[in-house]
């Protein structure tokens, strides 16, 4: 026991690295033309993993400075984290989870978030699930009742929940909840203290390491819970009112690096090792090839980053039923689809 708990630390530390402050800023400071760089300060999902890594993708293929912006990536810390960020206009975009931004601004018996606005889908399901291991007795949702998870406070997997288990026809309240940082839920999982966790499908092979020897079982919420979205890019609304066009010009830039980082996953993680020293390629490729099916969409022709106001009043209305949205929430309350193509 001695020995395995060693090696998850050793695996962690890294994993640590990943969720820690690692800022990085694109190499150019100005045009072809001679013209400075306008900086932009964006923040990532959640930690420095593979999942987020297709900023660094565009930055480093020269996409933002192209667009006239000198990009200042942030390590964000989980949705509910960023919006306070984005809020306070401490950051200009974040990908964060569209279940949870919509419970921030429309949910019941919450302070109302007000002022924000998404722009973009990047993956077009949710990416929220329970992961545990084998040997946990956990293979089904109903497993879930009398078990104990551990998630950070506010998360999106925390937020969907009883919507989850409404769908998936278990009982939320019998299931406990520890709350855990970034830092230690995936660990809270690898060394036995918690039976599962909340945790982005994404993350399973970066579990699987740290686990060594057992395999992760996924409880994808998207199983029961269908058309939501998963992360959209967030921005303040009046940047989107006063300057559309720097707006639609980053949006546009951050895509190309998400449309080559689905392509080409091996090259995102070489890419990502420049500017995260500490990220391991193998778990960054990994990551972002699971990451694959969620950003592109099963509709024939839809672009990455499609983002359709149908499709949001979908989700306003299955967060509705089951009771964690109030009434009267409408797609132009949380989102603009005017910045991309028509999807």
């Amino acid at each position: 026991m001695v020995q395995r708990r060693t090696l998850i630390r050793s695996v962690f530390a890294g994993t640590a690295a990943l969720t820690a402050g690692c800022d990085s800023s694109s190499k150019k400071t100005g045009t072809a033309s001679g013209q400075a760089l306008e900086k932009i300060v964006y923040l990532t999902g959640y930690g420095n993993f593979g999942r987020d890594a297709y900023v660094y993708v565009a930055m480093e293929k020269g996409y933002f400075s192209d667009a006239g912006f000198d990009v200042e990536v942030q390590t964000g810390q989980g949705t509910g984290a960023n919006i306070k960020l984005l809020q306070a206009g401490k950051v200009h975009f974040s990908p964060v989870d569209l279940s949870g931004f919509l419970v921030a601004v429309g949910g019941k018996g919450t302070a109302k978030v007000t002022g924000l606005t998404a722009v973009a889908a990047i993956q077009q399901r949710s990416l929220s699930a329970v992961l545990s291991l084998e040997g946990n007795g956990i293979t089904s949702p109903k497993d879930l009742e009398g078990k104990t998870l551990s998630d950070l406070p506010g998360s999106v997997n925390r937020t969907l929940f009883p919507t989850y288990a409404k769908l998936a026809d278990f009982d939320y309240t019998k299931v406990k909840w520890v709350d855990a940082t970034p830092q230690t839920v995936m660990s809270n999982l690898a060394l036995g203290k918690v039976a599962g966790i909340g945790q982005f499908v994404v993350g399973k092979p970066t579990v699987e390491t740290l686990a060594k020897g057992r395999k992760a079982i996924v409880l994808p919420f998207s199983d029961y819970i269908a058309d939501l979205y998963g992360n959209v890019l967030v921005t303040q609304a009046d940047l989107v009112s006063k300057q559309p066009e720097k707006v639609a010009k980053f949006t546009a830039a951050l895509l190309k690096g998400l449309s080559d980082a689905i392509n080409n996953p091996t090259e995102l993680a070489e890419i990502m090792l420049k500017y995260v020293p500490a990220a391991v390629p193998k778990m960054a490729t990994a990551e972002m090839t699971s990451m694959v099916p969620y950003v592109r969409s099963a509709a024939a022709g839809l672009p990455v980053g499609a983002l359709a106001a149908e499709r949001v009043a979908r989700s306003i209305a299955i967060l509705q039923g089951a009771g964690q949205l109030e009434e009267g929430l409408t797609p132009e309350q949380v989102v603009n689809v005017d910045i991309l193509a028509p999807a």
